[in-house]
């Protein structure tokens, strides 16, 4: 199994995630923050077309993650895997629900070569899920757009080889920095988004002998830098020989193989 991101930050997310068994291969891209345009180009740039991609997950409504996803799935006939609540979000009439795949926290979701488990986060949209994804040897754990982790956030990353997971603020370069009160506050919040010092915890309770790659994504570019989240990450895993890495807001990262 192998992944890469096409993009992470506040203009847009999306991480496309592949998986092999022989002469078969599974692509499903999580989450599709970009107009249809601007997608096509970035799926292009990992090597893949619209017609290679077999599912689209959506973890929430916010704009920077549902995107195009819609009209793409719609266009392409591609499943579009989502929660009842994001639907209530974002569903239109005209797609067609034959498309359509409603997912629920704790229930696995199988997927050609992969196996999907979603679980529901603390942020401010309806019926949040991020996820896990196994190819029966390996997990990957995709966690952004929380605002805190529980230990049952901990639990469903327990285990992974890699982590692409939510670095989205320096706490002090927020406090200090332009957003209004408001904005500031609900950042800040449990629903909200992982601070680095947060994501840092959580990766120290996820840390493991066999945890090889970690990718810090979502990062603002007002309020963090790559630099502070990856050394924060650096610090959370101690002497651990992990790849740490941050994905680019306009370039993602290239593929990374998890076997």
């Amino acid at each position: 199994m192998r992944f890469c991101s096409l993009g992470s930050g506040s203009g847009g997310n999306s991480t496309l995630v592949e998986a092999s068994q022989g002469i078969t291969t599974t692509r499903v891209l999580i989450d599709a923050g970009f107009s249809e345009r601007e997608l096509s180009r970035r799926l292009a740039r990992a090597g893949c077309t619209p017609a290679d991609v077999d599912a689209i997950f959506i973890t929430h409504e916010h704009g920077d993650h549902v995107g195009c996803s819609l009209a793409f799935a719609r266009r392409h006939r591609i499943p579009l895997i989502t929660s009842r609540g994001t639907w209530r979000a974002v569903g239109r009439e005209e797609f067609d629900v034959g498309l359509l795949h409603l997912a629920r926290g704790g229930e696995a979701i199988p997927l050609g070569d992969m196996e999907l488990q979603p679980f529901a986060v603390p942020h401010d949209a309806n019926e949040p899920l991020q996820l896990t994804l196994s190819d029966g040897l390996v997990r990957l754990g995709i966690v952004t757009d929380l605002g805190s982790a529980p230990a049952d956030v901990a639990a469903a990353l327990a285990g992974c080889r890699a982590l692409l997971l939510e670095c989205n603020h320096d706490e002090g370069m927020l406090r200090a920095g332009p957003y209004p009160p408001m904005l500031k506050r609900r950042i800040l919040g449990s629903h909200g988004h992982l601070s680095n010092a947060a994501a840092a915890d959580l990766l120290q309770r996820c840390r493991h002998t066999g945890l090889a790659s970690v990718v810090a994504a979502h990062l603002s570019e007002r309020n963090n830098t790559p630099a502070l989240a990856q050394a924060a990450l650096v610090q959370a895993l101690g002497d651990a020989e992990s790849d740490i890495r941050v994905a680019h807001p306009s370039l993602g990262i290239d593929w990374l193989a998890l076997n």
